[in-house]
């Protein structure tokens, strides 16, 4: 298990606990009391330290190397039902970008979205989670193939963004990225997003525009990250934590200005530190949203789709 920095006074009191155990299990000594003790003192710790995080933390917890991926999610919620469509019937397949056919109990539905590496060489397999437009492409391809066939998507957001490279751009970054989110508009089938990592600019709106935007609660959504906005502002990556705070990233800010519509609680500590549960919660949470959402008919899903994000940015002084 690793620890980000400000994990660290809880992984003082696990070690703590984990010697007293093995005191207690080495000796005739009774140790039961000091366990006790401990135990209250290490929860007493990890809420204290989890209610009062900082959009820095969240970004960091976003990040967590043990922290599940969009493939996790898939296989956890739909089981041996999962068949990976691939391509976009155009230049390849990419393979930051994964999608198919899956069920939940008798539902099917069309998942699609960013998978990151688990180790330096799927790292670059995936090409850490930033889709080439080709990528984008085979998105628009799959939400197409369900809606001809009446079959909610599901999309799992989680990239630091689409690929800058020139091949990228050469192959048209923007236009892939924009025509998804003009197509995903007018889509005539139900659209449920999740959040489920990070959410970063262009990268998370190609798969982004849905019914119902789900944000895990140590996510982000933002149109830059907090380093490359502080490189920007203040000429260093020093000043990423007030660049965290300044951009309003996390998914409280992400509902107080109606830009998602509910937060997804997570387990104590994270996504990752009870994996069965957060996916049991995010299956729970995308059937539940169906049963709301296949009441409408396509003409009602499409309209209130759109007025949903016609209304956004909207001020009134």
């Amino acid at each position: 298990m690793e620890y980000l920095d400000f994990e660290l006074p809880i992984k003082e009191l696990e070690d703590q606990l984990q010697k007293c155990m093995v005191i207690g299990e080495e000796s005739d000594v009774d140790v039961t009391e000091t366990c006790q003790q401990i135990e209250k003192k290490l929860e007493e710790t990890r809420k204290d330290i989890y209610k009062n995080l900082t959009a820095w933390q969240r970004v960091q917890l976003s990040r967590h190397p043990n922290r599940p991926y969009t493939m996790d999610y898939i296989r956890a919620i739909c089981g041996d039902t999962f068949l990976e469509l691939h391509g976009d019937r155009n230049v390849r397949d990419d393979k930051a970008m994964v999608g198919g056919l899956g069920k939940i109990g008798d539902q099917s539905y069309m998942f699609i979205g960013q998978q990151k590496g688990y180790n330096t060489k799927t790292r670059q397999f995936r090409n850490f989670g930033m889709a080439n437009p080709e990528g984008y492409r085979k998105a628009l391809r799959l939400m197409k193939s369900a809606e001809k066939f009446g079959i909610p998507v599901v999309c799992l957001i989680d990239t630091p963004g689409a690929y800058p490279g020139i091949e990228a751009e050469e192959r048209g970054q923007g236009e892939a990225i924009a025509r998804n989110i003009l197509e995903m508009t007018r889509l005539k089938v139900p659209i449920i997003v999740v959040i489920i990592g990070e959410g970063a600019s262009g990268g998370a709106l190609g798969i982004g525009v849905g019914d119902r935007v789900l944000m895990l609660e140590n996510t982000w959504y933002s149109v830059i990250s907090p380093e490359s906005c502080s490189s920007i502002l203040w000429r260093s990556w020093e000043f990423k934590e007030q660049a965290a705070e300044a951009l309003k990233l996390t998914a409280k800010d992400m509902k107080k200005q109606k830009l998602v519509d509910e937060i997804v609680r997570e387990p104590l500590g994270g996504a990752h530190t009870n994996r069965e549960k957060t996916f049991e919660i995010v299956k729970n949470k995308i059937s539940s949203t169906y049963e709301e959402l296949k009441k409408l008919s396509p003409k009602d899903l499409v309209n209130s789709r759109m007025e949903k994000y016609a209304g956004m940015g909207v001020f009134h002084g």
